[in-house]
């Protein structure tokens, strides 16, 4: 069995309103799903990705709102790295985003910035993955950014995260820290770093957790593979849009394993997803006060004339 890369990245906000103007308006992702965290139906849970909501470019967001600003510390994922297509993307992003007001830093790796709560993000170019591209009317095709490359993590036990990596999740090491998981179809690097002297704070900009990718066929046969391999591993959860496994890693990263189905379409068709609150089928008898208790969020497309190509 091997991964396919990274699956999804849930994170924390404080503010589901400037999150989703950052995110769609800003970086132009497609809102793919507004819905509620199974755990918490009290929770948005927000999911931004490509045109078609896919596997491999999904950037999910819990709301606790008024959520105060973590930090990232040891055992936490610090950088989402994502792929453009060249060097001018680069140069489109650095524009665009000094133009919204946010502060970048580039080098020849890529364009390094944060999201308004500081949640880092980093642009590389790239064509190790097929790209995975939402449409914006003032972002061109050439430049959409195009899915995960990669994520950074802070790692104070990095040989045991190495080779749970290696020995259990079938990873290369490539060295300098970093490991890539790929299958037949995408691909995706962690790489761990030396964690900061300050303690780590859960809050708004904070990553919660990484997902790997499977198929549906492989996703069950990984819950007795982790456990045998000593792991600790959740049972298989139902998350209506995909299944889970979840474990921590020897440096304390969460970790799932979510496969690539149904998606999303299981309740919207394509053209409208992201246009109206979708909740699992145990969740639809309580709509309406689910409803209630959420921050009213636009569709962030309502006012577009119509969709570009």
């Amino acid at each position: 069995m091997q991964l396919e890369g990274i699956h999804h990245i849930s994170a924390i906000t404080g503010d589901a309103p400037g999150n989703l103007d950052f995110y769609t308006r800003v970086l132009g992702m497609r809102l793919a799903a507004k819905t509620v965290n199974q755990d918490d139906p009290t929770v948005y849970h927000l999911f931004y990705a490509d045109e078609g909501g896919r596997p491999g470019a999904e950037l999910t967001f819990f709301e606790y709102r008024g959520a105060p600003r973590g930090r990232a510390g040891s055992g936490m994922v610090h950088r989402i790295v994502s792929r453009v297509d060249s060097e001018a993307s680069l140069d489109f992003w650095q524009t665009r985003l000094g133009d919204a007001g946010v502060t970048t830093d580039r080098d020849d790796d890529g364009l390094r910035f944060a999201d308004p709560e500081g949640l880092g993000h980093e642009l590389v170019v790239s064509d190790a993955n097929p790209p995975l591209k939402a449409v914006h009317p003032e972002i061109p095709a050439e430049h959409a950014i195009g899915g995960f490359v990669a994520v950074r993590a802070y790692a104070r036990r990095p040989q045991e995260s190495g080779a749970l990596l290696e020995g259990v999740l079938g990873a290369t090491a490539l060295g300098d820290g970093a490991y890539e998981l790929r299958g037949a179809r995408r691909g995706g690097l962690i790489t761990l770093d030396a964690p900061p002297a300050e303690r780590p704070l859960n809050g708004a900009g904070t990553v919660h957790h990484v997902a790997w990718g499977t198929t549906v066929a492989e996703h069950p046969a990984w819950q007795g593979h982790l456990r045998a391999a000593g792991v600790a591993a959740t049972q298989v959860i139902d998350r209506y849009y995909f299944h889970s496994i979840y474990f921590r890693e020897p440096s304390g990263v969460l970790y799932e394993i979510a496969d690539d189905g149904p998606g999303f379409t299981r309740d919207l068709p394509l053209e409208e997803l992201g246009t109206r609150v979708i909740l699992p089928a145990w969740l639809e008898p309580h709509r309406e006060q689910v409803v209630a208790g959420l921050t009213p969020l636009p569709d962030p497309r309502a006012d577009w004339s119509e969709v570009p190509a």
